[in-house]
């Protein structure tokens, strides 16, 4: 079959294309972590600085609750009736919560109602994002030309990275062009708006992909209750799974949506600078994920893992330590951007090894629920754990010791995984 996405110059288009929708639901992500002071404040007033910025990471974090729900909904949907009619799905689901998000009064306008719509926002963010990042990654392993997968599959990652490279230039731009006051009383739901309006835009550049060409030559299709039943067999690939995506998620909403209320509510760094970090961090994890990627293409998935934990474990709270020591915006830098490296060196290999290690015929179901489970536990509340652990025991490094720990799950799995026995249970043919 002669398909678009079979000639190398419709590759990168496709890429594009498929990429754009992550690009959003990681957009609208972001911007509520990075204005998680000023939404706090509009939605979750309270006496206590710590309260309200605590009870708007919980709302955050409630999003990645909704993710293995998903996973397990979307996810089958999508191994049933196709890779692309499952991605314009998700997209349409994430723009509903995005508008809530974005015009919601406050709680001064409308009492509680406020809070529970921004609820009910994030948690049609994280339904759909639940098997947004499944279905994009096990399309590009699908279009992937041979002996390339990694570095095909790293570009769901990056397209993360312009996402936070737009938002934090966004950040930057309000906070130059508007007063403080302005920015927490309506600046922050700018970008937002900003994404409502390029919805339509990728609504066209998504309904223009084609399917893959492996998904179609399949003769079979598992049913819905064949793979929810392969996904309860497979329990255990998708617990080592879970693990395996632990280190990703901490680490990327540790050194991203994390940053900016990092850098100012604890650094006592200026805005600017804290949104200038996380700028440089986007670039250098867009930089590195292609290039891991393709290296794991070459050196195989499990050193790359293996090495990048390690360094994780022995590294990540020592730089902390030193940051928070004597903070300023060169040591901010210096210590994020090794974060990065360390995040994006692992999770070249990572995404890609979660689609090799999953069963075909539940691949994005399989996938999906793994990466869900892993922010539902670990990563999507790691802006809540870092803060409460700063609180708890008086150390400003302590978000360090949380990265180790994702680290120490992520070379367990790994071990686990890259045994000679696998884990699988395959569907009956």
């Amino acid at each position: 079959m002669t398909s678009q996405i079979s000639a190398p110059s419709s590759k990168f288009a496709t890429v594009l294309r498929v990429t754009s929708g992550n690009f959003m639901e990681m957009f609208d992500f972001f911007l509520f972590g990075f204005y998680a002071s000023y939404i706090s404040k509009a939605f979750f007033p309270s006496g206590n600085e710590f309260a309200s910025l605590m009870l708007t990471f919980m709302t955050f974090g409630a999003g990645f609750l909704m993710r293995p729900l998903g996973a397990i909904i979307l996810g089958a949907y999508v191994d049933r009736v196709g890779r692309r009619r499952g991605l314009i799905t998700t997209l349409a689901l994430m723009a509903i919560g995005t508008m809530l998000i974005a015009f919601v009064p406050g709680y001064a306008s409308i009492g509680l109602l406020a809070p529970a719509l921004v609820l009910i926002g994030r948690l049609l963010q994280g339904f759909s994002a639940g098997v947004e990042l499944g279905g994009v990654s096990v399309y590009l392993a699908e279009m992937s030309t041979p002996g390339n997968k990694g570095f095909y599959v790293s570009w769901q990652s990056a397209s993360q990275q312009v996402a936070i490279i737009v938002a934090a230039a966004l950040g930057y731009g309000l906070s130059k062009t508007l007063t403080p006051a302005q920015v927490g009383d309506w600046g922050w739901r700018v970008p937002f708006f900003i994404g409502c309006m390029i919805v339509p835009v990728l609504f066209v550049i998504r309904r223009s992909l084609q399917e893959t060409e492996e998904f179609m030559a399949r003769k079979r299709k598992p049913s819905l209750s064949e793979i929810f039943r392969s996904m309860l067999e497979n329990w255990k690939l998708v617990i080592a799974g879970m693990m395996l995506v632990s280190m990703t998620t901490v680490s990327f909403y540790l050194i991203t949506v994390y940053t900016p209320t990092f850098g100012k509510n604890v650094l006592k760094l200026s805005t600017e600078d804290a949104l200038i970090v996380t700028f440089c961090i986007g670039i250098s994890n867009f930089i590195w994920l292609p290039i891991m990627g393709a290296l794991s293409d070459r050196v195989g998935r499990r050193p790359l893992l293996i090495v990048f934990t390690l360094l994780t474990i022995l590294t990540a709270y020592p730089a902390m330590t030193w940051l928070v020591g004597d903070a300023t915006f060169a040591k901010m830098l210096i210590v994020e951007l090794w974060l990065s490296f360390l995040y994006a060196s692992y999770n070249g290999a990572m995404v890609v090894a979660l689609t090799e290690v999953m069963p075909v015929d539940v691949r994005t179901a399989g996938f999906s629920l793994a990466y869900s489970l892993a922010t539902a536990v670990f990563g999507g509340f790691t802006p809540a754990i870092a803060t409460g652990l700063i609180e708890l025991t008086h150390d400003k490094g302590a978000p360090g010791l949380w990265m180790s720990f994702a680290a120490v799950c992520g070379l367990i799995a790994t071990l686990v995984l890259y045994r000679k026995k696998s884990l699988a249970v395959p569907l009956p043919a």
